[in-house]
């Protein structure tokens, strides 16, 4: 089973409470040193002791789930604090060098105004926005944020940490081929929501994409239909003119945050020539990664899968901008 995404934690958290469970909800508000998961990562815990996500590596949860479950049982909240230099921190295994700070706060049926907090998470994420929480330490309560204070921080006088959480990213592959067969899982794996698109009946089955969203229809009719975003990705494998320039004529005018083709140097730049001929300017076009995917000297399927996915991950992480590529001439 995939680990899920953090807005797809939230999420199941609505989806628990609908259906009648006790919840809580921990957050990492603060991180000193060398910690295992930023500020703002989350994990629910629910009344029969079901849970997901993670606050940690894996060496807090057991402790986090005993408080979780104090906190349901009084409808309230709780602070922890985990030091490696903690004696009971090295008993639940925090040994990277760090220390977190992880606030519970619980969603019983005694914390009615989480009914209003649920609404607001599930319409948020519905529309495609982020979902922005301030998380009142000492009132043991979570509330939509109305101030302006940055995301996934803890205030200044320790009494509110802003929880925000982007709606999940959503790729885009165009075409059922070799590489989307290794690219598709990883990037589920990382996150993102995956749409694989092509009309080719005979590449695009389950038995070659199991547990994966599959489109079988022209991408141009797709993407245009789509609602592409600052939180969407588009990568052309196949090739084919029809398939990989139609869905790029589409994306070219779309914010999204990553566009990629694969091919050659020289394939990319009879490429550029076609859709220059549809009136697309060189700037537009430098938006395209092609090569597509990080220079690690990528030969096989997987290995070329890794390198796109490596570079999508550092675009949107903002750790580089679109350049060329990997696979050479």
């Amino acid at each position: 089973m995939r680990a899920l995404s953090d807005d797809r934690i939230l999420d199941l958290a609505v989806e628990w409470h609908q259906s009648g469970h006790d919840l809580a909800i921990a957050i990492v508000i603060q991180t000193w040193g060398s910690s295992p998961r930023p500020a703002g990562s989350v994990m629910i815990i629910r009344d029969d002791g079901h849970i997901e996500g993670s606050v940690s590596g894996g060496c807090v949860e057991s402790a986090v789930m005993q408080a979780a479950n104090d906190v349901m049982i009084n409808a309230t909240a709780t602070q922890l604090n985990f030091d490696v230099a903690d004696e009971d921190a090295w008993q639940v295994g925090l040994s990277c060098g760090g220390a977190i700070s992880v606030w519970i706060c619980a969603s019983t049926a005694k914390t009615s105004h989480m009914a209003d907090l649920f609404v607001y998470i599930k319409t948020q994420f519905a529309q495609q926005q982020s979902v922005v929480i301030d998380c009142h330490i000492d009132q043991h309560m979570m509330t939509i944020a109305r101030t302006d204070q940055p995301a996934n921080t803890l205030s200044g006088d320790g009494t509110c940490f802003r929880l925000s959480v982007d709606p999940q990213p959503r790729l885009y592959i165009i075409g059922a081929v070799h590489i989307s067969q290794h690219l598709a899982p990883m990037a589920m794996a990382a996150g993102f929501d995956v749409n694989v698109i092509d009309p080719r009946i005979s590449f695009i089955n389950e038995a070659r994409f199991p547990d994966t969203t599959l489109i079988k229809d022209w991408p141009d009719d797709i993407l245009d239909a789509a609602a592409l975003d600052h939180m969407s990705a588009v990568v052309t494998l196949t090739h084919d003119p029809k398939l990989d320039d139609a869905a790029l004529r589409i994306a070219l005018h779309r914010p999204v945050f990553y566009i990629a083709s694969l091919g050659s140097r020289r394939t990319h730049a009879k490429r550029c020539d076609r859709l220059k001929q549809d009136g697309f300017t060189d700037e537009q076009l430098a938006r395209i990664s092609a090569p597509a995917g990080c220079d690690i000297k990528a030969r096989t399927p997987a290995e070329i899968a890794v390198s796109i996915l490596a570079e999508l991950i550092a675009i949107r992480r903002g750790a580089v901008s679109v350049s060329a590529g990997m696979m050479g001439d």
